[in-house]
């Protein structure tokens, strides 16, 4: 019996998948349940598996792009599984003779047409303003043809000898989503930037001070991401346009957190949510956000775990950056965006002292949020990063961290 398998729905709305990687070879034996292939919709890249046991035949090949229900291979579940598989395959490699070894080309003779350009070489050549004899001709006795001169490339400056290849790869289906996703934002929105900065020192003060005990009672450490996602939700709450978005002609808000946490995966950026935000804990915030991250990392974050989102954090400080405007993420109207922490010579109660500084920027879309309200919106906040005890923490930290 041969049976068609067929690409199965990712998700919602996605009607076409590519073949990233075939994960075995035409003709292959393969075993039901078996990970047969590595696709990529434009939200994720999920893993094929093989739906019986059989001899498959490919029907696609890789960077195809296929739509969903269609054949993408057959499964002779008829065939029986050939012994010894893995051990004769490794034989049947080692058996295959090398290649002979192509004999180098003969060196051409110089001649008096060697590095002469053909007339209509000439003309290609001086309209690009390329010399002749710094090009390896092709033609008879090493002449420059008019092929030649079409594929000279002007110098960049002083030649040096070194390489100047160049390589060319396909972007990925998800890849090429978030490109259209990131000029559709900028295209489609009204986009500000408004900046602040943060003093960590309380912060850093509570960390040194609980992280042990945090990580030893929860699993988790106590990171940053837990005190910027629960003082967004406090400052959402506040300014409820930021966490709203434009449908047609009217306004959605929301009176939930869905916090989407903009991180770096295999295949791209990903942004997978948090969902109520709203109802966690920092012992909450810093679990979810662990799986979140193992799971974009090892290529096992679902469709479902990237859609919706009502607001953004992405955090460009991991790679080192000082200040970014960062891109909102549509269709929501705000995103925050963290920063390196640098010791900074500030000015505390009329004396300079030197504290950890975090430069922070909210990105938003100006058709629905004013800047009063944005501005607003961001140094609240920065009022609940400086103050996190009576802010955050209704000023019991242990019960706050669960300790």
């Amino acid at each position: 019996m041969i049976l068609e398998m067929k690409v199965p729905s990712p998700g919602e709305s996605i009607t076409e998948v590519e073949i990233a990687t075939w994960l075995v070879e035409d003709g292959d034996y393969v075993e039901k349940d078996q990970a047969i292939a590595e696709v990529d919709s434009d939200k994720a890249t999920l893993e094929l598996p093989a739906e019986v046991s059989g001899t498959i035949t490919l029907k696609a090949e890789e960077g195809d792009a296929v739509a969903v229900g269609a054949v993408v291979c057959l499964i002779d579940t008829s065939a029986e599984k050939p012994e010894g598989d893995a051990a004769a395959k490794t034989e049947d490699k080692d058996e295959v003779p090398k290649a002979e070894a192509k004999p180098e080309p003969t060196k051409q003779d110089t001649t008096y047409a060697t590095g002469t350009a053909s007339p209509a070489a000439k003309k290609i050549l001086a309209e690009k303003g390329i010399e002749a004899s710094t090009i390896q001709g092709t033609g008879k006795d090493g002449r420059v043809t008019k092929d030649d001169a079409i594929k000279a490339v002007p110098s960049m400056g002083t030649p040096t000898g070194g390489s100047r290849g160049t390589s060319r790869s396909k972007m990925s289906m998800l890849r090429r989503k978030v490109a259209e996703r990131l000029v559709e934002a900028k295209n489609t929105t009204a986009m500000l930037t408004t900046f602040n900065e943060v003093d960590m020192s309380p912060i850093f003060a509570l960390r040194s001070e609980y992280k042990e005990t945090f990580k030893a009672k929860h699993g988790v450490s106590l990171g940053f991401m837990s005190f910027f996602t629960l003082a967004v939700v406090r400052a959402l709450k506040m300014y409820p346009a930021v966490n709203s978005m434009i449908d047609g002609k009217e306004m959605l808000s929301y009176d939930f957190c869905d916090i989407s946490i903009a991180v770096s995966g295999p295949k791209g950026l990903m942004v997978p949510v948090i969902r109520n935000a709203e109802n966690l804990s920092f012992r909450g915030v810093e679990s979810e956000v662990k799986r979140l991250a193992l799971r974009a990392r090892d290529g096992q974050i679902t469709v479902d775990e990237m859609t919706g989102g009502t607001f953004t954090i992405t955090n460009g400080g991991v790679f080192g950056s000082m200040l970014s405007t960062p891109i909102i993420n549509p269709p929501q109207s705000g995103i925050l965006g963290m920063h390196n922490i640098v010791e900074r010579p500030v000015a505390v109660n009329g004396k300079v002292e030197i504290r950890p500084i975090m430069y922070v920027a909210l990105s938003y879309d100006h058709r629905i949020i004013d800047g009063k309200e944005s501005v607003g919106f961001l140094v609240a906040v920065k009022e609940a990063l400086e103050n996190p005890i009576e802010i955050l923490m209704n000023n019991d930290v242990k019960k706050a961290l669960e300790l």
